[in-house]
């Protein structure tokens, strides 16, 4: 079988994929090692019997609806290959959105402030640690700050399965440097972070379960295995299921709990749905937060909501 066929005999078998080439030539990268230039400019290069022997196998695999991802065990998110597996949600492109709004909010405190204090960021419900770690690679790599005031993140998450992969994940990818600015705590939102009147925080961003329960039944039916721990919204901190349907249960507490633990003048930076985006809006704003903001994703789709600790 050459890359060619690979590719073919993926589009025949494929016909459910939205993208049937682009599964192909993911799994064909992972398999082959190599880029898509070379995916492209070497069709006819033979795949050993061991690579055909994969390859179908993961076509079988995607057949079922199992996302490339999870056959992987890679997905790209922000310029970096972060290792995923069916503990954590499969990092989405328009989570981008969380980690541009999070640097541009410390590159503005940095600037607007003189006494070059260290910024304490959380990334509360971290999954694989993509948000946190981004942002702490974006912001040492790009020199956004200096590196002697680059942030202290902790990763907060229910999972300690998921967490050991957001561990994982940092040790890969983050400079020794920037690795010694991670904590990673197991905790059912703020629970095992301490009792704080005074804040902890400068910035808290976190792109949380927020998908009505009866979306989440249907979502999960087509066989992408995420976890549905990572997107149903609407669990209460008893970890029982609410009868609302909004998908803002898990939001509500993360909101009412997050000005417990936001410095005054610190940011809360949100991933919602298109669906609920004004009501978490809402909820902000009756929770001692100003300046409350709607952000909208490449697709123009309401996305992220922030606000700041008055």
């Amino acid at each position: 079988m050459t890359i060619s066929q690979a590719r073919k005999f993926a589009l025949s078998e494929l016909k459910f994929s939205p993208s049937p080439i682009l599964d192909a030539d993911v799994i064909l990268k992972w398999i082959l090692k190599c880029d898509q230039t070379f995916i492209l400019f070497h069709s006819e290069t033979e795949l050993s019997e061991l690579q055909k022997n994969i390859f179908c196998s993961s076509i079988e695999k995607r057949k079922t609806g199992l996302p490339v991802a999870y056959i992987t065990g890679i997905k790209e998110f922000f310029g970096s290959d972060f290792e995923v597996d069916k503990n954590v949600l499969i990092p989405k492109p328009d989570t981008e959105l969380l980690v541009e709004n999070a640097v541009n909010f410390i590159e503005e405190k940095f600037h607007a402030s003189s006494d070059c204090k260290i910024l304490s960021v959380c990334d509360m419900c971290s999954g694989s640690g993509c948000v946190g770690i981004s942002i702490l690679k974006f912001i040492e790599e790009k020199k956004i700050i200096p590196k002697s005031l680059l942030p202290k993140i902790i990763f907060a998450d229910i999972s300690k399965k998921t967490l050991d992969i957001a561990k994982k994940n940092s040790l890969r990818l983050l400079s020794e440097f920037a690795f010694e600015k991670t904590v990673f705590v197991q905790s059912n939102l703020f629970e095992n972070l301490g009792q704080s009147r005074n804040g902890l925080f400068d910035v808290i961003v976190s792109n949380p379960p927020y998908i009505p329960y009866s979306q989440t039944v249907e979502l999960l039916k087509d066989g992408r295995s995420e976890p549905s721990l990572a997107l149903c919204g609407d669990i209460d901190l008893n970890g029982n299921l609410t009868n609302f349907d909004d998908g803002l249960e898990i939001i509500r507490n993360l909101i009412f709990q997050s000005v417990d633990f936001l410095n005054p003048g610190g940011i809360l930076i949100l991933e919602t749905g298109e669906y609920n985006a004004f009501q978490t809006k809402k909820i902000m704003e009756d929770s001692e937060f100003k300046d409350v903001k709607i952000y909208k994703d490449l697709e123009g789709q309401f996305r992220n909501v922030s606000g700041i600790l008055a």
